[in-house]
This record gives C-alpha cells, structure tokens and sequence, in this order.
C-alpha cells in the first residue's frame, strides 16, 4: 500500500480510494480485470492491514496473523472516478469473492480474513450499502444465503511487507483462494 492517502500524479479531488478485505487473491481480481495499463480506472492498488486496535501500530503480517491485532488483511485501491465508479468497484469486489462466509474466504479463516470495506466518507459509506442491498437482493436472496461483510469508517492503513505486493503476479503459481473468481 502507500503511506500517502493519493497518488501524486493526480490531483486530490481526482482521486479516490477504496479499501478492502483480504489481499492476495483480491488484488490479483481488480488488477487482472481493472489494470492500470488499460485506463480502465484503477490507478494503483497495494496490500496492508486495517480495521484493528488502535493502539497497534505497523503490525507485521506474523501479528495480524495471530488475530490478537483485530486488522484485517485489506487491499487498498486507488481509482479515479471519472473513469470507473465507486458503486461498480464496490460490486465488483461482491462478484469476486464469498461475501457470505464469516471470517473466511476458502480454507483462509480468521478474523484477518473478514470480508469488509473500509469507507472514506459518508457518501462512499452510503454507497457501499445501497450496493450491498442490490447485490443481496439479486445474488443471495434467492439462495438463502446473507452478504455478512462490514462497512467500516477507515482506520490507519499500515502497508503490508513487500512481498505481499502483487504476490499472485509474482508468484502465478502461488495460492490462489478458490473464492477468489467471477461469481457472476
């Protein structure tokens, strides 16, 4: 991820972030259908850990890991929106893994693995939950199954080790989550 909250190149008012759950996996699915190269909105994305106790700072993955931190692992996508929406990332990130399974994805479980987004504001938070109210209603209704991801204020983004960074793209043989896929 960036220390920074935007991109340089680009000027604050243009640029708006997106944070969300579990990394690997989601990583790969935005970059895959979303590069950058492409133009097709998504400026940069980087893993790191959020959402935990305030009064742990830069935890390492080892400590995320033990669940004694409360951070999740989280993607954070940058975007502009005059290319691609908000609403369309924030469904995107529902068709591209298991919203309904609590503190997993796969055979990943554990509160580091919840399924969250992470709002910058109040209308990204509004957003985030008329998106998840549409995609509920035309997904998971039907199948009895209820979306159980959390929309959460943004709390202090912490990178993750480097190795992290685009680890799919690194490493395509790497694992890969079955969840993580086009569910529609």
């Amino acid at each position: 991820m960036t220390t920074g909250m935007f991109n340089t190149y680009l000027s604050v008012d243009r640029v708006k972030v997106l944070m969300l759950s579990s990394f690997w996996g989601t990583e790969h699915m935005f970059l895959k259908y979303y590069p950058p190269k492409d133009n097709k909105g998504i400026i940069k994305t980087s893993v790191g850990y959020t959402g935990g106790r305030d009064d742990v700072k830069n935890p390492s993955y080892e400590d995320v890991c033990t669940g004694r931190t409360g951070h999740a692992e989280a993607v954070r996508v940058e975007f502009d929106p005059t290319v691609v929406k908000y609403e369309e990332l924030v469904e995107f990130f529902y068709r591209s893994h298991d919203p309904t399974t609590k503190d997993r994805q796969g055979n990943d479980a554990g509160t580091q693995y919840r399924s969250a987004i992470y709002t910058h504001s109040d209308a990204q938070a509004a957003a985030a939950h008329s998106v998840t109210a549409a995609v509920q209603a035309k997904h998971f209704d039907k199948t009895g199954r209820k979306i159980v991801t959390t929309i959460e204020p943004a709390k202090q983004w912490f990178p993750a080790e480097s190795y992290h960074q685009e680890y799919l793209f690194k490493n395509p043989s790497g694992y890969q989550c079955p969840t993580h896929r086009l569910h529609w």
